[in-house]
């Protein structure tokens, strides 16, 4: 695992990831997805697809619009209490998210023990501090053809949100689900999509930004039955992220979360911690959220969300285990592990390279002719290149320069094997197979690849 400079410098150079509107000067927070980048993260969003949804029994998708009646965040509590401790420098009046800047404190930090710590500004070096208040993250908008200028009571009336959860879309569409397909319990609603945060400091790349992509779900379960569903859930975050994505146990830690840090809604919660190269930051969630949302969305609607057992015909308003995943964390958590940076050859040259996971790789193959000056070479890889881009799709080409430097390159993206067309694919119709891990080339038949 290298350093968080050196990953943000390969991301940027080799198209991964890009500032958000970086030819005007960015915009702190926000990050724009390359080709390389995007490619990544797609896979990632087919592997938890397929895994939570596909392969499971009584899951269900579903992709909910991104602005949504205000009533939705007032009955989830996000109106009054989706906020971030924020303290103000009296000298350079810069501000920052109290318990990101000192050390030992958490979201619930009060003005006094916050100065207690003496924590002195990041910026400026003075510790003047003014009180903390309390900063709510969620972005408002207007709907409709409302100006600021127009009466107070109709501007109220026309403001809305951006998201800053996918789950409450999940919440919001139970009732949908339930009367159209009446799913046996328990069950689970499934969502990917945009989620926005006016973070106070955004900071750590992709880790802490203004607009991120979630990945959740909300599994129904019996009131009963929650503490038996909690760990059925807990071991299958583990098989994910260990068995499908690659990421090494040992960099996995489970943070049980204190009653005093847990959300608003939460009962019991597990963060996933990683170890990122800036230190152990928190990967995922799983969270208990009793019946806290259904019964927010009873009230404040009137509509029952009761759930009517087939088998014992018991009502009940079910209650929810979360589990939810950052996609750019987990993307930042696959790249970072594998990152890797080797002494290679008789000139001690440094070699960096992504070594990636086969399944998650941009390119499942890179194709060359060993000379892009030779026609019959060209023809030939061309050739290849067409069988292997029709049966797995994802496979580049690369003629530019040497090809040493075309090995480099397709190392620093995580193209597992580069095959090379020589004089000898000429004669017998075998290529060089050159393996990006171990840096070993073989001789594979064009029938075998």
């Amino acid at each position: 695992m290298g350093k968080l400079d050196n990953i943000v410098s390969l991301c940027k150079r080799r198209g991964f990831i890009f500032p958000g509107s970086d030819i005007y000067g960015g915009m702190a927070g926000t990050w724009d997805f390359g080709p390389l980048g995007v490619t990544l993260k797609k896979k990632i969003e087919k592997a938890w697809w397929k895994f939570f949804v596909e392969n499971q029994e009584n899951m269900y998708g579903i992709d909910a619009a991104i602005i949504m009646n205000p009533r939705t965040w007032i009955a989830s509590g996000h109106t009054a209490t989706f906020s971030d401790p924020l303290v103000e420098c009296k000298e350079c009046k810069s501000r920052f998210r109290a318990d990101k800047i000192a050390d030992n404190i958490s979201e619930s930090v009060t003005t006094e023990e916050f100065l207690a710590t003496h924590t002195k500004c990041p910026v400026c070096g003075k510790e003047n501090w003014g009180p903390i208040r309390k900063f709510n993250m969620m972005f408002s908008t207007r709907v409709g053809a409302v100006l600021p200028d127009d009466n107070a009571d109709l501007t109220e009336k026309s403001t809305t949100y951006l998201r800053p959860e996918t789950a409450q879309g999940i919440f919001t569409n139970y009732k949908n689900v339930v009367d159209t397909f009446y799913p046996d319990i328990p069950f689970g609603l499934a969502q990917q999509g945009k989620a926005f945060r006016n973070e106070i400091s955004p900071r750590d790349f992709i880790l802490r930004d203004r607009e991120c992509s979630q990945m959740e779900i909300e599994y129904f379960v019996h009131p009963t039955t929650w503490e038996d569903n909690f760990e059925i859930m807990r071991k299958l975050q583990h098989e994910f992220l260990e068995e499908v994505i690659g990421l090494p146990k040992d960099k996995i830690h489970e943070y049980e979360v204190p009653e005093a840090d847990r959300a608003h809604y939460s009962k019991r919660t597990i963060d996933f911690m990683f170890d990122y190269p800036n230190g152990e930051e928190e990967l995922m969630g799983l969270a208990y959220r009793t019946d806290f949302d259904l019964k927010n969305i009873e009230r404040e609607s009137g509509k029952s969300m009761e759930y009517r057992d087939k088998v014992t015909g018991e009502s009940f308003v079910p209650h929810v285990i979360e589990p939810s995943i950052g996609i750019e964390r987990l993307f930042l958590a696959i790249i970072s592990n594998a990152y890797s940076e080797e002494t290679v050859g008789d000139k001690n040259e440094i070699r960096t390279v992504l070594k990636l996971p086969k399944n998650l790789a941009p390119y499942r193959f890179c194709v060359s002719p060993l000379l892009k000056n030779k026609p019959e070479l060209v023809v030939k890889a061309k050739e290849v290149y067409q069988i292997l881009k029709k049966k797995y799709s994802n496979v580049t080409w690369d003629d530019s320069g040497n090809i040493g430097k075309r090995y480099r390159k397709q190392d620093e993206i995580g193209t597992p094997e580069c095959i090379v067309i020589d004089f000898d694919t000429l004669e017998n119709n075998s290529v060089t197979v050159r393996d990006r891990d171990t840096t070993k080339q073989t001789r594979v038949q064009i029938s075998d690849l």
